[in-house]
């Protein structure tokens, strides 16, 4: 499938306002992957694919996570997380995506992994800085996002916890160990 024909199928599956963010990180995400150092391309498709199952069905998504063997924990928590395994598994099998970086980008864009891939972090940042996003830390992060993949990353990172923290809700284990293992290379890489 080619650019086009991915763009025209996966915008028919959002809303407009789902639409325009999804330009934005893909706008954020070639940028970053030029910036440090990553295939731009590859980084616009994973970005163009992120959120294409975001306005499923709860119910739809939660047949293909137990249908597909997708992690079972994912439904004990939060149903914002489910989307970005669910979207991996629908660019594979809907879209013919094969490259595992591409796929592993929009599987964890939410919630981060212990040891991410540069792909991973771009894609992830990307969502999280694109030019529409707006909330407290986000002008910060974009700052961060100059110079440092992995510290604009625990400032997302940071700003989410507090988030899910003041609303009471559960944490995904993998955002934690997102977290740490970032804090672990800055601290070893002196970055």
């Amino acid at each position: 499938m080619n650019r086009n024909e991915m763009i025209a199928r996966v915008k028919a599956e959002m809303p407009e306002r789902r639409w325009t963010h999804t330009v934005g990180v893909m706008e954020t995400s070639i940028i970053l992957a030029e910036r440090f150092g990553a295939d731009p391309v590859k980084a616009e498709q994973a970005a163009i694919l992120h959120d294409v199952a975001k306005y499923w069905a709860t119910s739809r998504m939660e047949a293909i996570i137990r249908e597909e063997g997708l992690p079972a924990e994912l439904l004990a928590f939060d149903k914002e997380l489910w989307h970005a395994p669910v979207g991996a598994f629908v660019a594979e099998r809907d879209y013919g995506v094969t490259d595992p970086a591409i796929l592993d980008a929009i599987r964890y864009h939410t919630s981060g992994r212990e040891g991410m891939t540069l792909m991973d972090k771009i894609v992830c940042l990307a969502d999280y800085m694109e030019p529409g996003r707006d909330f407290p830390a986000v002008q910060s992060i974009r700052e961060l996002a100059e110079h440092s993949l992995e510290r604009a990353l625990v400032a997302g990172f940071d700003s989410t916890i507090t988030y899910l923290l003041q609303q009471g809700k559960r944490i995904y284990p993998l955002t934690f160990a997102a977290r740490n293992d970032l804090l672990l290379t800055i601290r070893e890489a002196g970055l």
